[in-house]
């Protein structure tokens, strides 16, 4: 770490997971990378004093707010961190790159493509005059991930023709967990759609180089109503079933087929209910000189196929992406030791931190986000009027 590097005050607002997760990496980051402007957790906002108060304890903040608008009026802050539900996004995002603050805002970047598109056009007057904001995508960090789109870049895969694209869990498949935030669509805008579907449609994007033109879905809701008080997590049968419920608002699954600008098929799929699956974000591209495969749940490999290979020796190849000359990689541990989930949140905050010094726009932009954004409400609109087809603007 620079001894006088110029600081970069934070003010974050937020402080469950995703809170703790961008903690980690704004402390982290500097220890491991050289940066030239220098993390410092400033203040930390959330409408409980006394929970609030506990969080800056526990992840590092100097100090605390009870309110998202005293961190933007604050001098001595000089970028938002917006780690809060998707409802609150467009207010804070906006209000801060007014003020003159940069923003990194989690994903989804809104809960409609209005909010996005009035984020991203806030986002676009704000760089013209060196105010930059960022949306949290952090996977296109996973070093694995990256290694990919490099190999994309190269040419390694030829014409891309077919992607596809899955992200699976399971938390969610017991009827009897409680009604949360993330499944109220006022809050989340969608369920696994929005929450989960959004990491892949923005993996799939960024790797190929080529957006989604236009996509055919389905969607579902398994369980419709949930018990509504947390004192029912674990109570199983008759107990939970007995007990006080509200409707679930929001998607539990959700599929389409999809048309890539450059020509490309695609299929993917989000779910929260595949029983055994924790957190299985895969990835497969099919070239007409390669294919590549992921999946996060063995994220320190990517899978390669070159059809260059002599017939007697092809099949994919397990790339182990933990040399240095991988990305991010030299700055971590000797070969073979693999990274983990919070590394790519550290990563995130490297290349956002170099771009702001830079004074470049840093990726993904909120356009990258409004693109993401826009997919999602083709799939909601597709499900609910059975098209066929439905083109993306």
């Amino acid at each position: 770490m620079a001894e006088h590097a110029q600081k970069l005050r934070v003010g974050m607002v937020g402080y469950a997971f995703m809170g703790a997760a961008h903690s980690h990496a704004w402390r982290t980051a500097p220890r491991f990378f050289d940066q030239p402007l220098v993390p410092e957790l400033t203040a930390v906002a959330g409408r409980n004093p006394g929970a609030v108060a506990e969080a800056a304890e526990r992840l590092g903040w100097q100090s605390v707010e009870t309110d998202w608008r005293r961190l933007i009026e604050r001098d001595d802050i000089d970028l938002i961190d917006i780690c809060t539900p998707g409802d609150t996004h467009r207010e804070i995002a906006i209000a801060a790159l007014e003020a003159g603050k940069h923003v990194l805002c989690e994903k989804p970047l809104a809960n409609s493509v209005a909010d996005a598109e009035a984020m991203a056009d806030a986002a676009r007057q704000a760089s013209a005059h060196g105010t930059f904001a960022m949306c949290g995508f952090t996977y296109r960090r996973v070093p694995a991930i990256a290694l990919a789109k490099r190999f994309v870049q190269e040419g390694r895969l030829g014409e891309i023709r077919h992607v596809r694209g899955q992200y699976l869990q399971d938390w969610l498949s017991d009827e009897n967990a409680p009604l949360t935030w993330r499944l109220d669509k006022s809050k989340a805008g969608s369920g696994a759609l929005g929450d989960i579907g959004a990491h892949v449609i923005d993996m799939a994007q960024w790797v190929t180089g080529s957006n989604i033109a236009g996509l055919s879905a389905i969607t579902t809701t398994f369980v419709t109503e949930r018990p509504v008080s947390g004192e029912l997590v674990g109570l199983g049968g008759a107990g939970a079933a007995e007990g006080p419920k509200g409707p679930v608002t929001v998607d539990d699954a959700a599929a389409f087929t999809a048309r890539f600008d450059n020509g490309a098929f695609g299929v993917f799929e989000a779910t929260r209910f595949a029983l055994g699956r924790k957190n299985a974000i895969r990835l497969e591209i099919n070239g007409s000189k390669g294919s590549i495969a992921f999946d996060f749940e063995d994220m320190n490999v990517l899978q390669y196929f070159d059809s260059g290979d002599d017939a007697e020796a092809q099949g994919f190849r397990r790339i182990i992406v933990t040399e240095p000359v991988h990305p991010y990689v030299a700055n971590w541990w000797p070969a073979g030791h693999g990274l983990g989930y919070e590394h790519g949140f550290t990563h995130q905050v490297v290349d956002l931190v170099r771009d702001l010094a830079a004074g470049v726009q840093p990726h993904p932009s909120f356009d990258d986000a409004l693109q993401v954004q826009r997919v999602l409400d083709a799939v909601e609109a597709s499900a609910a009027d059975g098209s066929a087809w439905h083109p993306i603007a």
